[in-house]
């Protein structure tokens, strides 16, 4: 991290400050939907062997894989 000090306005401050409320937002969406996404793979898990699938899935996902453990699935991410 560089020390340092800028200015800018009150406005651009502002507008820093509502991008990262907008952003915690968006994060704590996509969380939710992970955990959404979990309960329904868990399900799916259940009904049908879907392990190739979700391998292949993994091998191509750069953002996120996906792990079955006692029938139970958990999306993980990779930049967390």
């Amino acid at each position: 991290m560089v020390n340092g000090s800028v200015t800018i306005s009150i406005e651009d401050f502002q507008s820093l400050l509502d991008a990262k409320v907008k952003a915690e937002e968006i994060r704590d969406s996509a969380r939710l939907a992970a955990k959404e996404l979990q309960v329904f793979l868990s399900y799916i898990c259940d009904k049908e062997n879907i392990s190739e699938y979700i391998e292949e899935f993994n091998r191509q996902s750069k953002t996120a894989s996906i792990s079955i453990e006692n029938g139970r699935a958990k999306i993980i991410f990779k930049d967390v």
